[in-house]
Parts: structure tokens; sequence; C-alpha cells
């Protein structure tokens, strides 16, 4: 299948690294400079010069531009689009019917381990382009259908926001065993390994019992635990979750 990407971003680009496995892949941006960078990092693609009437019709659109570019963007899209696949924050299925013209309307949210093929996507929108948004997003990770617009908002907190939020904790553990005295290189080292295999355990077992299985009386990961929870990183972490949540509610309003 052929996919148009319309934007040239970090998202877009971790999306089209993906996505040439098993698709052909656009993209359409406004910086011919750094179209032209981006096909010397992934040749596979086809770049193209957004015109000021870019005709979509019948093209498969994956839309990822900022969200407050969408007016300017649209304003410059012509034709009707086969199926638009938006990975805009917050912005609602009737803001994008209103602005961009397609059968079939679709509201993703991966995150940039789609680079990798190890996203975590969210779908949400017309039940006739499901199996189709599914299939093309199942090929970079994993996904999941929700059947509202306000769970992927919360989803876009957890899972499109969470790399960020894991990669502080990763940097903040390594920080901690280069304070303890242990060679920066082999922290991250750990670290990694660290993610990984934990990312295993959470396929098969619930956090709280991988937390106990660690956990032992009076022992080192107690002391380790009870001052996490001293700093409040739990109550951080949810109102971290929140805060996303209310910032992609507060990004749909507008």
């Amino acid at each position: 299948m052929k996919l148009t990407l319309i934007g040239n971003g970090i998202m877009a680009q971790s999306l089209a690294r993906g996505l040439i496995k098993n698709h052909e892949v656009e993209i359409i941006g406004r910086d011919n400079d750094k179209l032209k960078a981006i096909q010397e990092k992934i040749p596979q693609i086809t770049i193209k010069v957004l015109e000021d009437n870019e005709d979509i019709t019948g093209k498969n659109i994956l839309f990822c531009v900022k969200p407050y570019a969408l007016q300017s963007v649209s304003a410059r899209l012509s034709g009707n689009a086969n199926i638009l696949l938006s990975i805009l924050a917050g912005t609602k299925l009737e803001t994008l019917k209103k602005q961009i013209k397609a059968q079939h309307y679709i509201r993703t949210m991966p995150n940039v381990a789609a680079s990798v093929q190890n996203s975590m996507t969210t779908i949400t929108g017309d039940n006739e382009a499901k199996m189709v948004a599914m299939e093309i997003f199942s090929s970079i990770g994993q996904v999941i259908w929700v059947n509202t617009e306000d769970q992927l908002d919360i989803a876009t907190a957890v899972a499109g926001s969470g790399p960020a939020y894991l990669a502080l904790i990763a940097e903040a553990l390594a920080d901690g065993a280069v304070k303890a005295g242990l060679e920066r290189h082999l922290s991250y080292q750990l670290v990694q390994g660290l993610f990984s295999g934990t990312a295993s355990l959470l396929k098969h077992s619930h956090p709280a019992i991988i937390k106990d299985s660690v956990m032992s009386p009076g022992g080192t990961t107690a002391a380790g635990y009870a001052k996490l929870e001293e700093c409040g990183v739990r109550d951080a972490m949810i109102k971290a979750i929140e805060e996303a949540h209310k910032k992609a509610t507060e990004l749909g309003k507008k």
C-alpha cells in the first residue's frame, strides 16, 4: 500500500522508518532542504514539496503536522483522500472533517518507537476503515483500537508521551549508578537491559506482582522503594498522565 505522509518532523520520520519495510512511503513537506536531508537518511522514500494546491484525491494520508499547523496546511490540500489517518494530539475527528476531505477518517497516536517497529499505537475513528488502519500500524508495533476519542486522548498521555517519561527514569537510574561509582557506559548498559527485561515481564505479570517478587523484607529494593514513595514518584507519574490528558483535551477545543 502506498502511504503519503504530510509533514516532515520527528514523528513523521519515525513512522517512515518503520513503514518502509511493508509499504511504499511518500513524504510531503514544506521545506525542500529538509526533505532532501530526510531522503538521504531514508533513501527508500519518495519526497515532494507541498504545493499551494496539493491534490490528495485517492491517497492514503498520514497527517503528521503539529496541531497548530492544521489550518494552514489543510488550506493547501484539494481533492478527496481515500483515508485520512491523523496523528495530531487532541484534534477531534469533527475538526478534521471540516478541514480535509476524505472517504474515511481515523485518529491515531503512535510513538517514536515506530522507527524501530515497536510503537504502541492507539487508534479510533470510522469502523469502515478500522481493519486498514490496524494493518498499517501493526506493521510498526502493537495496536489497540479504542471506542471513543476521550479514550484515545488518555492513551496519548500514556503511550504517546510515555517514551519521554520512561527516558527520564532511565536517565535518572543511570545517573544514580554513576553517582554511586559505576562508569557511565556500564550504567547505560545496565539500564537498557533492565528496561528490556522488565518489558518482557510485564507481558506476563501485573506490575504489583513484579514489584513484590523483587522486594525482600528489609532488603535493598525495599529501602530504595521506600525512598521513591517518600519522594512522591508514584504521585508524580499519575499527575504527569493527568496533565498530559488535560493538555490533549485543551488542544481538541481549539
